[in-house]
């Protein structure tokens, strides 16, 4: 009645003799590679066999081409539809990005700008060779021009209170943003360079004369600079497009949050200059000025 029902009796096969040291009993589970004794009066057997180490243990037939090879040896057995098709690594298109993730991929080109980039070049062509050719004008006497003394003169006359300065500046933004308007680098400062110059301009004349003064036929006349005005500020919005040097930068195009600060800080520095350096209200006479 002391002997568990499921525990098998001492010395009956198959049953593990406890070690000696008080040591526990133990399964053949607990290391399957190690060697047990076999119990007493039962045949003794190998218990291992010799793994298969040559494909003549394996019952393989080395000798016997195989399929592909086969194949191939015949002539005309291979057709083009057979052969399975293969890509260089360049050639295989890049995944789409999940829907609502944009796509990391670098900066390319886009056909579905069509002439895009081709018109703002010509804008940029239009706008910086008529700033350079009145900067170069005013700076060497170049195509009729006054050159250096003569525009100091021309300012001095015209009631800025520092005309050197005033000469400087207006010959600076016009050659140098001029420049650099034509190459398309740093587009927003160069852009906005001139806008600040040829605000002066239109301010400068406009306040000559009580009254509106739009009309190109007059020496006063502000018509050609309201041009200058429209379309420098255009080229800020809509950035110098990707034939140029700026090709790049997000300004390039996609201009958005830096070009309108480059746009409104022009026109606050343009303001500050004609403040400063000649004063007066140039609005007279305009509607409730």
């Amino acid at each position: 009645m002391t002997e568990k029902p499921n525990e098998p009796p001492a010395g009956a096969p198959g049953s593990a003799q406890p070690r000696s040291g008080g040591a526990p009993v133990r399964s053949p589970f607990d290391s399957p590679t190690e060697q047990f004794a076999a119990p007493a009066g039962a045949k003794t057997e190998k218990l291992t066999k010799d793994l298969p180490r040559t494909d003549e243990d394996l019952g393989l037939e080395p000798d016997v081409p195989l399929y592909s090879e086969l194949k191939n040896s015949i002539p005309g057995a291979s057709s083009p539809a057979d052969t399975a098709p293969t890509y260089g690594f360049a050639s295989i298109p890049p995944a789409p990005a999940p829907p609502g993730e944009t796509s990391t991929r670098p900066f390319r080109r886009d056909d579905r700008r069509g002439t895009l980039d081709l018109g703002l070049l010509l804008l940029r062509l239009v706008i910086g060779g008529t700033f350079i050719y009145h900067g170069l004008q005013k700076l060497t006497g170049w195509f009729h021009g006054p050159g250096l003394e003569g525009t100091k003169n021309m300012m001095e006359n015209g009631g800025w209170d520092q005309p050197s300065v005033a000469a400087s500046l207006l010959i600076v933004g016009e050659l140098g943003g001029g420049i650099l308007v034509v190459l398309g680098l740093a587009t927003p400062l160069a852009a906005g360079a001139l806008l600040a110059v040829i605000l002066d301009a239109w301010m400068w004349k406009q306040g000559m004369v009580p009254g509106f003064q739009y009309n190109a036929a007059t020496e006063t006349g502000v018509e050609i600079d309201s041009i200058l005005v429209g379309i420098t500020a255009a080229l800020i919005l809509t950035g110098p497009g990707r034939l140029s040097f700026d090709r790049n930068r997000g300004w390039a195009a996609r201009p958005f949050i830096g070009s309108c600060a480059a746009m409104v800080a022009a026109i606050a520095a343009a303001v500050a200059t004609y403040v400063v350096l000649h004063g007066g209200n140039p609005l007279v006479g305009i509607g409730p000025f």
